[in-house]
């Protein structure tokens, strides 16, 4: 049976795919004022490894799991 951290993640899943294309999408955005003519593939590759680096800096920063 799931746990309710679980159960919980998973009624969020999808407006946390949503909160997540904004994110690049406002990174385009952004890059796109810098450069009109912009490789918008390319783009979004960066900005998602860009984010996924941004991720592991994050879970890094977490305290460890207590003991059990």
């Amino acid at each position: 049976m799931p746990s309710i951290e679980r159960r919980e993640l998973e009624a969020h899943r999808a407006q946390l795919e949503i909160d997540v294309t904004e994110l690049v999408d406002k990174y385009l955005t952004i890059a796109e004022w810098d450069v009109p003519d912009i490789d918008e593939p390319l783009a979004h590759r960066l900005i998602i490894a860009a984010i996924r680096r941004a991720l592991d800096q994050v879970e890094k920063a977490l305290p460890n799991d207590p003991p059990t």
